[in-house]
């Protein structure tokens, strides 16, 4: 247990670079990293096999693996821009995020840091918003930052931006699809640094990174993944809204929403909402008495980089066959793997490791995995 204030890691130069190099290699993503590190005992030596483990794993090419060159050129790059890369537990990086098994391992923050370390609500809506939807998510957001909350948001048009807007002087916090340079849409650039004045920005994204549509879900983790809870105000059927709540049910944030007019569309994803157990609101008093039992609890923040390389097991190949045949495209669990092949748990994680190098497996949540 931690205390969310205070930092609990410190990255040298030297681990940096090699965190960096290790998420920025091809199919190497939040949970494969932790997956690496915690395999092979150390990004340096993860980065050393990842070769190896994409031929075992029946890649039909080479994985990239980032050169020290360019993971060097980026943190230099980042620092021209104000950027610092922060990883889990260290200053800057928001504590509620830290907890997830999917956090970024590195994160590029910019603006006021001491704003990424307090609690933190989310605030999210229909781009198309209506003028009463607007006025309210400015007043929500006034009256939370008044209350001492750090208002987050994906800097969309609509609801983000008038939520961003209302709390420029208590702070708030731009959550970026692309990198710190490629900020969507391109009219709230001015927005944005006004933000940074008391307030942040937030990307796991590297420099140049365009926002693609597959993008913005990975954002929207973000947006709950700092927040104590999330408050949805506008959003119609099947909005990325509600992917927004529903990433935060699953965190354990708490998931609150706006009533609207059966008869507005923009008001149908949030009444479902309600119907499906959120907190329904009308004042931003609602949200405080329901958050404040929770934000003196203690927050659990995963082990920093172990400073031993571990010894990783090998499989042999009726081992990796047997794995293989149990997997399929509907996710099975790490524990049931283990028991229903009777292989040693490292031997399973190694076979595990190179399917997922090689682009054939994909990683859930709660230990799930599946063949592509």
């Amino acid at each position: 247990m931690t205390d969310a204030s205070q930092p609990t890691t410190h990255l040298t130069d030297a681990k940096r670079i090699d965190w960096l190099r290790l998420i920025r290699s091809d199919r190497v993503g939040p949970r494969t990293f932790r997956s690496l590190v915690n395999h092979f005992g150390s990004a340096a030596a993860a980065l050393d096999r990842l070769p190896d483990l994409a031929q075992r794993g029946g890649a039909s090419r080479p994985a990239r693996v980032c050169s020290q060159a360019d993971a060097i050129r980026e943190i230099e790059l980042s620092a021209r821009l104000g950027v610092e890369l922060r990883a889990p537990g260290e200053a800057g990086y928001p504590p509620q995020l830290a907890s997830l098994d999917d956090a970024p391992p590195l994160l590029g923050v910019r603006g006021a840091v001491d704003a990424l370390m307090k609690p933190m609500i989310g605030i999210v809506g229909s781009r198309n918003a209506s003028g009463a939807g607007l006025k309210f998510a400015a007043m929500l957001a006034r009256d939370l930052g008044e209350a001492g909350f750090v208002i987050a948001s994906g800097l969309a048009r609509g609801i983000d931006q008038a939520a961003h807007r209302a709390a420029l002087t208590s702070g708030t916090l731009g959550v970026l699809a692309g990198g710190h340079d490629r900020i969507y849409p391109p009219e709230h650039e001015d927005l944005l640094l006004d933000m940074l004045v008391q307030g942040a920005a937030i990307s796991e994204m590297p420099l140049g990174h365009v926002p693609r549509a597959r993008d913005f879900p990975r954002r929207n983790r973000l947006i709950s993944g700092v927040s104590l809870g999330v408050i949805v105000v506008e959003a119609a059927h099947r909005s990325g809204s509600l992917i927004t709540a529903r990433i935060a049910a699953e965190q354990g944030r708490e998931v609150f929403a706006v009533p609207g007019s059966p008869l507005d569309p923009r008001a149908a994803g949030t009444n479902d909402l309600i119907k499906q157990g959120a907190t329904l609101i009308t004042e931003a008093a609602d949200v405080v008495s329901a958050v404040r039992p929770i934000m003196g609890r203690p927050i659990d923040l995963p082990a920093s980089e172990p400073d031993a390389v571990v010894p990783a097991a090998e499989p042999d190949p009726s081992e990796r066959a047997r794995v293989l045949d149990l997997l399929g495209p509907s996710p099975l669990g790490l524990d049931d793997i283990i028991r229903m092949t009777g292989i040693a748990p490292g031997v399973v994680r190694t076979v595990l490791l190179e399917l997922e190098i090689a682009g054939r497996l994909e990683r859930h949540g709660n230990g799930l995995v599946s063949l592509l």
